[in-house]
């Protein structure tokens, strides 16, 4: 059964289940158009079926339901930060719901954490149950740590689940992806053939109904009528570091939708920053806030927003420092060091210098670490390095960094038949990320048909277009799509003859077995080099049967007695080069 077949079925009935059991909640679709999404199944592109999938689907929805949509990856190619919510969760139209998915067009990165992550505030997780489904046919692409944001959501929010469909992922990936669901008690469910969308469905069907019946069987907690008389005991600490996490503690807890919060001291009642649930807790976790100063940490009822006990808490500025070189490569990876860990979610970035606080292009979290990579940007220019807070965006500490253009030449031959493979040869490696492509010359950044990732390596192969025409060979940047080095390839008709130096002319059709004189004109500047008959599909240096060059300048060669395509070579042994190839079809 084909990826279509599968998707459509269990977006289904993952949605139409999501809805049944939540009838009052919305439904968000997160929608992977990045560049990959232009990949084909069976000869059709991936856009296309998930186009057919989502329009199927939404004149199916109840159109007392609420359903949403965000894409990530359709405006910009290159950029972490392309994510839209398209349809905010409303009834259904689905006319116009297909129109826009229609519009869709894939061009860029595949940020599934930040995505994951809007779709949660959208959806305002942390007060609502929130479902979302995540239709992904690629792997985080932006630094992100999907697995992370999945439990960090579930543990904040009232009932955040994620469902996560598959799409077209070997099993590594898909392996990669399952922990979104896992970890926000959702189910994954991989999209590939009809034994396995079987057990899906089943899977799927199982955890509906589990979360039919425990949304039936688990009352909400009642509110105690003397909750605002009784007494709370709160601790914190007496000081904590901007942006570091912190714990505290509380006794009783009267009600699990009451917070905890840290505020300015003085605030008005109601007013949070960083706030958490206390759900059947007596102690938890808060974020102090960027900025020092006297605060308060206060338990709060969530029935009224009075607060129950406060204490105070200082705030003191953390002392950081971060170091990285002082000139690097565009496009390039380099080493960040800082010197210590505030809070394992802060990141650490690369911007233009001056830019605003809260900025970044290339972007890691510092987890538990003191070093980490980045990767620099493809526009040389003076830029900064930053630690920067997750808890408000400041940063703590940056360093200048010179970025620079990188010198990088690319070679190809300069003709080649249609559908033939060939090789080319870069100069240096830049990130091993990058890659390498054939595009119709003058072609915008960015575009791509045949490519490979350039790895560690210095040559590689490419498949020459079926279309005969002018071409670029290029070598782009991975970090923002640009070309390094480009080199103009003329793509000729399957049996036009190519020369490097030598002109051979050789009849263009002959019978099997018959003898044919080829001849040639021009010479190579090896010691070594040979006239010679091979199939059309053999390596370079293999052959049927060669003959020595001195002075002559023509051969006579029995043709094998099987039909086909052969050529005949003009080699320089000596420099492993091929100076001038003519088909002969035999028939």
């Amino acid at each position: 059964m084909k990826t279509c077949t599968a998707s459509a079925l269990l977006l289904s009935a993952v949605l139409l289940s999501a809805q049944a059991s939540q009838a009052a909640e919305d439904v968000l679709i997160v929608y992977d158009a990045s560049a990959s999404m232009w990949g084909q199944i069976d000869g059709v592109n991936k856009i296309t079926t998930a186009r057919n999938v989502m329009a199927g689907l939404v004149h199916d929805w109840p159109r007392d339901t609420n359903l949403g949509l965000v894409a990530y990856g359709h405006r910009r190619a290159g950029d972490c930060t392309d994510i839209e919510t398209l349809i905010k969760p409303q009834p259904v139209e689905p006319d116009e719901f297909v129109r826009i998915v229609n519009a869709i067009n894939p061009k860029g990165k595949t940020p599934i954490a930040a995505s994951l992550q809007h779709a949660a505030n959208v959806l305002q997780y942390r007060d609502n149950n929130a479902t979302v489904v995540l239709i992904s046919d690629g792997l985080e692409s932006c630094h992100g740590d999907p697995c992370a944001v999945a439990a960090e959501l579930a543990a904040r929010g009232t009932g955040f689940t994620a469902h996560v469909v598959g799409f077209d992922l070997d099993e590594q990936a898909n392996e990669a992806l399952s922990c979104i669901a896992s970890n926000t008690g959702g189910v994954f469910v991989p999209a590939s053939n009809a034994s396995e969308l079987q057990d899906a469905l089943q899977q799927v069907q199982a955890r509906v109904t589990q979360q039919q019946a425990e949304s039936v069987t688990e009352p909400e907690p009642e509110v105690e009528e003397e909750a605002e008389s009784r007494e709370v005991f709160l601790s914190a600490p007496d000081q904590v570091v901007t942006g570091a996490p912190f714990e505290i503690s509380w006794s009783p807890t009267l009600h699990p939708r009451d917070y905890y919060t840290i505020v300015p001291a003085g605030s008005r009642e109601g007013g949070y920053t960083s706030w958490e649930r206390v759900k059947q807790n007596h102690a938890g976790q808060l974020v102090a806030p960027a900025e020092p100063g006297l605060y308060e940490v206060r338990y709060v009822l969530d029935n009224g927003g009075k607060t129950l006990a406060s204490v105070p808490v200082e705030v003191v500025e953390a002392e950081l420092g971060i170091s990285a070189p002082q000139q690097v490569t565009a496009g390039a990876p380099f080493e960040v060091q800082w010197s210590s860990v505030v809070n394992p979610r802060d990141y650490y970035t690369i911007v233009p210098a001056g830019s605003r606080e809260g900025g970044y292009t290339s972007w890691e979290r510092v987890k538990q670490n003191h070093a980490g990579q980045l990767v620099a940007p493809a526009e040389p220019g003076l830029y900064e390095v930053r630690y920067v807070l997750d808890n408000g965006g400041k940063t703590l500490a940056s360093v200048p960094v010179e970025v620079v253009e990188a010198e990088l030449e690319i070679s190809a031959p300069a003709s080649i038949r249609a559908g033939s493979t060939f090789e080319l040869s870069w100069s240096q490696v830049v990130n091993s990320r990058d890659y390498y492509t054939i595009v119709p010359a003058g072609s915008k950044e960015g575009s791509y048909t045949s490519w490979e990732r350039v790895g560690d390596k210095l040559r590689g192969q490419l498949r020459a277009p079926d279309e005969v025409g002018m071409y670029e060979v290029r070598y782009v940047l991975d970090n923002g799509g640009k070309t390094l080095a480009s080199s103009m390839l003329e793509v000729v008709p399957v049996d036009a003859p190519l020369n490097a130096g030598v002109q051979i002319e050789a009849p263009a059709t002959a019978s099997p077995g018959t003898t044919v004189t080829v001849h040639w004109s021009g010479t190579g500047d090896g010691q070594d080099q040979r006239i010679v008959l091979a199939e059309d599909s053999a390596a370079d240096f293999t052959w049927i049967s060669a003959h020595k060059v001195d002075e002559a300048t023509s051969q006579e060669f029995t043709l094998p007695g099987q039909p086909g395509r052969y050529e005949v070579r003009y080699l320089d042994i000596s420099n492993t080069s091929v100076l001038g190839r003519a088909i002969i079809r035999i028939e």
